[in-house]
């Protein structure tokens, strides 16, 4: 089940960090789903606030990373 839940939480926030056109606003949109991702993994164990946090953190992280790979695409291609 643990898996199942750290696997969900990846998916989405790969899914959504790429919202947005610059690095603050892809790692904000990250974070953001990433805490609701957390929040609601973590009430499954009563630990909600921590879930969050952790998903929060995560979801930055897959944001930023996002955020860079996107702009050194642009790089190759010359825009």
């Amino acid at each position: 089940m643990k898996l199942l839940q750290i696997t969900a939480l990846a998916v989405l926030v790969a899914a959504l960090a790429g919202c947005g056109t610059t690095t603050a606003s892809r790692t904000t949109s990250g974070a953001a789903a990433g805490a609701a991702t957390g929040a609601a993994i973590g009430s499954l164990s009563a630990n909600a606030g921590k879930g969050a946090a952790i998903g929060a953190a995560a979801g930055a992280l897959g944001g930023y990373v996002y955020d860079q790979n996107e702009k050194e695409k642009e790089r190759q291609r010359g825009y």
